[in-house]
C-alpha cells in the first residue's frame, strides 16, 4: 500500500511539473527579432513576386537573420513565437536556398538531384542542429502544430505555391495573419475555381489532404467570400474536385 502511494505521489509530481512547464511556456514574453527579415521583405517582396536578384545583393544581410534564427532557445518561446518562427524559419532559408544557384536558377527542383531533392539537403541551423526544410514543414510544422492555414503561408518559392507575403509572421497576430494568407489563396482565381460543378483547387489539397481532414469542400466554405462562396453553398452536394497542373517556375521577379 505505501509502495502503491509513493508511486502515486511521483507520477502526481511528475504531472504537476509538466503542467508548470507548459504554464511557464505559455506564457513566455521571450520575442524573436525578425526585423532584419522585415526591412528585406518589404524591400524585395512584390504582391507575392520575389526579386532575387535585391537579396543576392544584400545576402550578407539575410545571413545576419539567418544566424538570429540560429541562436533562439525555442524551449524560450511560447507556442505562437515558435510558430511563426518556423514559418519564418522555412521562408527564409528557401530564400537562402535559392541564392545559393541564382541567377542560374529557373526552379528551386533544379537544386536538387536525382538521388536528393532540394527539400532534403542539410541547410537549416536551428536550435543547434542542422535540418533540411522537409524537416521543418513535416516533422514539426504540421505535426506539432496542427494548422492547415500554414500551406498558405511557406512559400517554396514556385509559381503555384501561396505567395510570400511582404511581412514576417509575427506571435501577437499570427491567428489573423494565416487567416489573411489562406483567405488571399482560397480566393485567388488563378489559384482555384469553379467551372460548372467542378471544383479546380491547387495540387496542394491532394498532397496534404489528410490535412484538411479529406473534406476540400468544407474547408473552402470556410474560407472563400462572396459570390465564389454562395456559388459553393449552392453546389456542395454536387460538386467534384479536380486537381490543378502546378507551376514549379520560379516566383521571381
Amino acid at each position: 500500500m505505501q509502495n502503491n502511494t509513493h508511486i502515486n505521489v511521483k507520477i502526481f509530481v511528475f504531472v504537476m511539473y509538466i503542467c508548470m512547464m507548459w504554464v511557464a511556456q505559455a506564457w513566455s514574453d521571450t520575442t524573436v527579432d525578425h526585423s532584419i527579415y522585415s526591412d528585406l521583405l518589404e524591400k524585395y517582396v512584390t504582391s507575392g513576386q520575389v526579386d532575387y536578384q535585391g537579396f543576392k545583393t544584400d545576402e550578407t544581410i539575410l545571413d545576419q537573420y539567418l544566424k538570429v534564427l540560429e541562436k533562439v532557445d525555442l524551449k524560450e518561446l511560447s507556442r505562437n513565437e515558435r510558430f511563426a518562427f518556423y514559418i519564418n524559419a522555412y521562408n527564409a532559408w528557401t530564400i537562402k536556398l535559392i541564392l545559393s544557384g541564382y541567377p542560374g536558377v529557373k526552379s528551386i527542383k533544379d537544386l536538387g538531384t536525382i538521388l536528393k531533392s532540394p527539400w532534403k539537403k542539410k541547410i537549416c541551423r536551428i536550435d543547434g542542429a542542422v535540418i533540411t526544410l522537409d524537416d521543418i514543414e513535416h516533422n514539426i510544422i504540421r505535426p506539432l502544430f496542427k494548422d492547415p492555414r500554414v500551406h498558405f503561408a511557406i512559400n517554396c518559392a514556385a509559381l503555384s505555391c501561396p505567395p510570400l507575403i511582404s511581412k514576417p509572421y509575427v506571435a501577437s497576430t499570427l491567428d489573423q495573419q494565416l487567416d489573411d494568407s489562406t483567405m488571399a489563396f482560397i480566393n485567388n482565381r488563378k489559384s482555384n475555381y469553379l467551372t460548372g460543378n467542378t471544383l479546380y483547387v491547387s495540387r496542394i489539397f491532394k498532397w496534404f489532404s489528410e490535412d484538411f481532414n479529406n473534406n476540400i469542400i468544407g474547408f473552402f466554405l470556410k474560407y472563400a467570400k462572396g459570390e465564389f462562396k454562395k456559388e459553393l453553398e449552392s453546389k456542395r452536394k454536387e460538386i467534384k474536385v479536380k486537381y490543378l497542373h502546378y507551376d514549379w517556375s520560379l516566383n521571381g521577379t
